[in-house]
């Protein structure tokens, strides 16, 4: 199969990526809606989310992705693996983060993750970047009680913006005491994850829980 070839970055803020999110019905897309529900966010191709559906068939598994041709080929590759617990979703989360989340059974949102999202460092594109008050205000209202929020990037501001913004919500607090979590809790690592260890370049990464 020809791999898909698509921009790296697309300004979420331009009009083609500010309509509101298609949301399916979780009960046709999950076998068992009501497992507890992993969402991530910017998911790219779905690797991550190939390997953890596999690991933790328990667990539903949603990846959101704002570049429509990844979406396409990924879920066509979920259905080739015939992972059940899997879904990937097309569009910009933070245009419909309210209504996509309340439209999750209730009390199965157990787990977010935020993996090297574009950093977008020139000042004036700071608001495009996925990490936004609102996110996070949405996120402590539907994550269940000692949920967790991982984040992870190799751009040092990137994730220092990232956990000042969430442990901005009172809901929210880091579960470990040093500045940066040196492991991954996951046993999956992301590509850009293994790619940046091949440089010997670092990893900043956070885990947060709602408290």
């Amino acid at each position: 199969m020809a791999r898909v070839r698509v921009r790296q970055h697309v300004n979420p803020l331009s009009a083609k990526y500010r309509n509101p999110l298609i949301i399916p019905q979780w009960d046709v897309i999950y076998p068992c809606a009501d497992q507890p529900l992993h969402l991530d966010v910017g998911c790219a191709r779905g690797k991550f989310l190939f390997n953890m559906a596999s690991l933790y068939p328990d667990t539903n598994f949603l990846g959101i992705e704002i570049r429509e041709p990844l979406v396409i080929e990924a879920n066509e590759q979920r259905d080739r693996l015939q992972l059940s617990n899997l879904h990937f979703l097309f569009g910009n989360i933070n245009v419909s983060i309210e209504s996509l989340l309340s439209s999750f059974p209730p009390n199965t949102l157990n787990c977010v993750s935020i993996q090297f999202p574009d950093p977008w460092f020139k000042r004036s594109h700071k608001k495009r970047r996925v990490v936004q008050p609102g996110l996070v205000k949405a996120i402590a209202h539907y994550l269940v009680d000692k949920g967790s929020v991982f984040l992870q990037s190799d751009i040092k501001e990137v994730a220092e913006e990232m956990g000042e913004t969430f442990l901005g919500n009172t809901c929210f607090k880091k579960q470990h005491q040093e500045t940066w979590l040196a492991d991954n809790p996951f046993p999956i690592a992301t590509q850009r994850e293994i790619a940046t260890f091949n440089k010997n370049e670092s990893v900043y990464r956070m885990l947060i829980i709602k408290a």
